[in-house]
């Protein structure tokens, strides 16, 4: 049995890990939970599990303090956003393994995370990075030629630029496949997620960006891929249900059983695969820039993004200008040499009164 920690247990991947442990009590223990904002549901979490007041906490500081505090052979850090650095750290420095969700603390915190993790200490809970990491048990690591990303592409695959400046808060929230909070459903609306999702297979798995490449498949069955170089693709499918990808980082290596329902392969089905439009969608493009300059950058695009987004949702900008004011914010910035916490987090607060200079400028 693995005892387990849920960060951010109140959002969507917190709430369907605490499923997966309620529904697998043999091999999962819960020990400790923390949220944001929401105390009526942590405390409805708690009572329900049975954990004291000490092992249920709101806010970031109180997460990182609950994992350096708490025996747990797992650690899900399902926070949104930036945010989630810090307990990220303080997971990897307790020696726990971290099932990651909040992609975003490895991408701003870059090889600050990598160094301290020891290997196989990071089990990616993002369906696409659990596909990769499913398929690369399929050969070795000199053996991989590139990993392919899957994108469903989003509410608006096929939208012109012409079109995407019409679209609403209210449209950008409809993904077609996945139930997801506000933020990281308007970051797949613009594909700034998949960006970071690039970002974060080239921090997780040490290929180079070169080596990474995203395809559009509207029907978000295959997870992703790994060619090898023999010509082989290795593909992880399964109906959208993001139960799989947490169960297995749980309890990595070893499956569990009946956590997701299977295709029916008594119906037909149809894949489809389209290359991805980056002349519409530069999110993905941006990204690899990002990526490949590292230091604070990532930090600076993840953070002038997620003000970009809540302007978005105020009615403050337009649809196309998330990535225009992400766009402004990067080429504004000027990293230090050497990435350091203290660094990154300074790079943080200055792109968000950055991005937000820029937003007022445009809704002014």
């Amino acid at each position: 049995m693995r005892s387990v920690i849920v960060l951010g247990s109140t959002g969507s991947i917190g709430t369907q890990a605490l499923e997966v442990i309620e529904q697998y009590p043999d091999l999962f223990k819960l020990v400790g939970i923390s949220g944001f904002q929401n105390q009526d549901l942590l405390d409805y979490q708690r009572d329900k599990f049975g954990l004291a007041s000490s092992d249920a906490v709101l806010g970031t500081q109180a997460a990182s303090d609950l994992v350096s505090g708490t025996q747990a052979d797992v650690v899900l850090n399902g926070i949104t956003g930036s945010a989630g650095l810090m307990p990220t750290l303080a997971a990897l420095a307790s020696g726990k393994q971290l099932a990651l969700a909040n992609k975003e603390s490895l991408i701003v915190g870059g090889t600050l995370v990598t160094k301290i993790a020891a290997p196989g200490q990071i089990l990616p809970v993002d369906s696409e990075h659990s596909a990769i990491a499913q398929a690369l048990r399929s050969g070795s690591n000199g053996e991989v030629k590139k990993l392919i990303l899957t994108a469903s592409g989003g509410p608006f695959r096929g939208f012109s630029l012409d079109q995407l400046a019409l679209v609403t808060p209210q449209q950008a929230l409809k993904h077609p496949t996945w139930d997801m909070g506000k933020v990281v459903t308007t970051n797949s609306a613009t594909l700034v997620n998949k960006g970071l999702e690039i970002i974060e297979a080239h921090l997780l798995f040490g290929l180079p960006f070169e080596q990474i490449e995203v395809t559009v498949h509207p029907q978000s069955i295959i997870h992703s891929m790994v060619e090898f170089i023999d010509g082989s693709v290795i593909a992880q499918c399964s109906p959208p249900d993001m139960k799989l990808p947490i169960a297995i980082s749980l309890n990595w290596p070893n499956r569990v059983q009946g956590v997701s329902q299977a295709l029916d392969w008594t119906k037909s089905h149809n894949w489809q695969f389209e290359p991805l439009d980056e002349a519409v969608f530069g999110a993905v493009a941006l990204a690899r820039q990002v990526g490949k300059a590292g230091l604070t950058y990532p930090a600076v695009f993840n953070a002038s993004n997620e003000q970009a987004v809540e302007a978005f949702h105020k009615l403050k900008i337009g649809f196309l200008e998330i990535l225009q004011i992400v766009a402004e914010t990067v080429d504004l910035h000027e990293a230090e040499l050497e990435l350091t916490l203290e660094g990154v987090l300074e790079a943080e607060i200055w792109a968000r009164k950055t991005a937000d200079s820029l937003i007022a400028k445009r809704s002014s």
